[in-house]
């Protein structure tokens, strides 16, 4: 891994093989407290789900899977692994994502998002996604729930 994560080469964008869940699964655990299962990430490429990674100096340093139909897209989950954070990556990728989307169709992208999460709130709101309404209790937080902020992006 690059320990400067300022210094790395534009990275590679792909299509999420089988063979990434690994590394994939890996970052998520890193990432977050309460991770997706190894399961949900396999149900999601089974079910045709368009889903990339990022590679940086040859290894997945982040990943994002959507969902795509009627004119929007859903971002579901857009994860860079904690080593790589810092660096624009996410920032680079969701610009990328948002143009591939568009690209498939979509008029309008949809998320949801924790409230103790500033840096993404603040990144989504950079890209042009507003607030348009709260699901109550929709993150597992251990034995509480906490509430996700809903975004959505015209395209």
């Amino acid at each position: 891994m690059a320990s400067n994560p300022a210094s790395l080469d534009l990275p590679e964008i792909r299509r999420m093989q089988t063979e990434d869940l690994a590394k994939v699964f890996e970052i998520e655990l890193k990432a977050y407290p309460f991770p997706w299962t190894e399961q949900i990430f396999i149900d999601c490429l089974q079910s045709g789900f368009p889903a990339w990674v990022m590679l940086c100096e040859g290894e997945v340093c982040a990943y994002s899977l959507v969902s795509l139909g009627a004119g929007e897209s859903h971002l579901l989950n857009l994860c860079v692994a904690p080593q790589y954070q810092g660096a624009g990556l996410g920032s680079g990728f969701l610009d990328w994502l948002l143009k591939e989307v568009r690209h498939k169709g979509a008029e309008v992208m949809f998320l949801e998002v924790r409230p103790s999460n500033p840096a993404a709130i603040g990144l989504y709101e950079s890209r042009g996604f507003n607030q348009i309404g709260l699901r109550p209790g929709y993150y597992r937080m251990g034995s509480v729930r906490e509430d996700a902020i809903v975004m959505a992006c015209q395209l």
